[in-house]
């Protein structure tokens, strides 16, 4: 009698003789994947080392019946797409490593059509996770374009499933365990947002043994990318938008403008920053560990002083960032560039439509609905606005139109949201070079990071 392995609530359920199971587990004792359940009264195994565990049964030579997923060959998935060269090498990374882990790749290089050209090579069924609407809608519509076969949807008000299907991360994680058995690879789009606490849950609930990871930015300030390797695999392949520029994205270039403070705000700011520097000292926190803000965030419920001196940092913050001079620097911007399509980057809705307001821009927050914001970007796209400004909401999962200049106001400074911004205007265009320009208050904390950021 064979092991007989099948899946049931995001676990591998492992039945059959004892000794086989015993001896599996005590040949790695550090690691024995399969934990027995008393309730069950079975061994079980997380869903997400369903490949793991089979390769262990295959290389001790135990037998074992695979019940956990029916791989029905999908018929019919021919894209039209040709890949590029690293494309073609990207891919190929993937499938040499056991058609696991992460490509990062910056934004416009093509990473759709390197996931399409995946699963059309394991002709398998597949779910698709994304992080937001915009994202679902665009891959719905890709995969319907590009292969004859009904596309499913898990989002947006619609729950229905096919062979080939694309989830919201938040539809993804209500219905991971009642999905696990059903599709042999998983894609994560923006596969950064894996990393969170509750989105792990999807991945580790899914037995997919194939899993793609795509993303521009891997890396996260909290380490939790060392999660995501655990759970899709390690980055595979790796090319920046400077080896790319040029060749197969926009030759660019980036212009850093440090503006000063006015008098009323140099003033404002040296205090509040004062006040959080104090807290510093007091509290031994050096802000050398991404963790460091976060704890004090949390001793700022119980503790008044850590509470000042976090309002104080988000002061300095506003305060270099809605500088008046970074407005004046806009506008000398704007008029540098009548007749180009021109993005406008900021970290606050406020500022956003202050500078709507006074450079007549069409804006686009997070509270501006839908169909308001499709209308601006298609407008945007066809050349009916040549600007628009917008907070954070562009940065990621959103089809943004072709433009040839990007102006970052303000933002976190971090690595991840400067590729995501730049990456908007990489588009290749004959005779095209982009331009980014980063507008930084002179003699501040903003000044700092963006320094060691480069």
């Amino acid at each position: 009698m064979a092991i007989r392995l099948t899946y049931e609530g995001g676990t591998i359920r492992a039945d059959g003789p004892d000794e086989d199971v015993e001896a599996l587990r005590g040949a790695e004792p550090t690691d024995p994947i399969l934990e027995y359940d008393p309730r069950s009264r079975t061994y079980r195994a997380p869903a997400f080392r369903y490949a793991e565990l089979r390769d262990r049964l295959d290389d001790r030579g135990i037998a074992y019946e695979d019940l956990v997923l029916g791989t029905p060959t999908l018929r019919g998935l021919a894209s039209d797409y040709e890949l590029r060269s690293y494309q073609q090498e990207a891919l190929e990374a993937w499938r040499g490593n056991g058609d696991r882990g992460v490509l990062e790749l910056p934004t416009g290089s093509g990473k759709t059509v390197i996931a399409v050209k995946a699963i059309e090579a394991l002709a398998t069924p597949t779910l698709v996770v994304v992080p937001t609407i915009d994202l679902l809608e665009q891959w719905h519509a890709e995969l319907r374009a590009e292969f004859d076969v009904p596309i499913g949807r898990f989002g947006g008000g619609v729950q229905a499933r096919e062979a080939i299907t694309v989830s919201t991360y938040d539809s993804a994680y209500l219905k991971a365990d009642s999905v696990g058995d059903v599709f042999p690879l998983v894609v994560f789009d923006e596969v950064h947002h894996l990393g969170g606490k509750g989105y792990r849950e999807i991945a580790r609930l899914l037995a997919a043994p194939h899993r793609l990871g795509l993303t521009a930015t891997f890396e996260r300030p909290d380490r939790a990318h060392e999660t995501i390797e655990e759970l899709v695999g390690p980055v595979v392949y790796r090319t920046s938008a400077d080896e790319l520029a040029g060749e197969h994205l926009a030759p660019y270039d980036v212009k850093r403008i440090e503006v000063s403070l006015t008098e009323a705000e140099r003033a404002e700011y040296e205090e509040v920053q004062e006040t959080f520097v104090s807290y510093l000292r007091e509290s031994g926190i050096d802000m050398q560990r991404g963790s460091d803000y976060q704890e004090i965030v949390k001793r700022s419920g119980n503790d008044p002083k850590a509470r000042e001196a976090l309002l104080a940092k988000q002061r300095a913050r506003e305060i270099v960032s809605n500088a008046d001079r970074k407005v004046e620097e806009l506008g000398a911007i704007l008029d540098r560039h009548r007749g180009e399509r021109v993005i406008v980057f900021t970290a606050h809705n406020d500022l956003v439509y202050r500078l709507s307001e006074r450079f007549l821009i069409p804006a686009i927050t997070h509270r501006t609905g839908t169909e308001e914001r499709r209308e601006i970007l298609e407008r945007f796209r066809e050349g009916t606005y040549s600007r628009v400004v917008a907070s954070n909401v562009l940065d990621e999962g959103v089809d943004v139109p072709d433009a040839s200049v990007a102006v970052v106001l303000s933002g976190s400074g971090s690595e991840r949201e400067f590729t995501q911004r730049l990456g908007r205007v990489l588009r290749p265009g004959e005779g095209k070079r982009a331009l980014l320009y980063e507008l930084v208050s002179e003699d501040t904390a903003e000044e700092n990071v963006a320094a060691r950021r480069r």
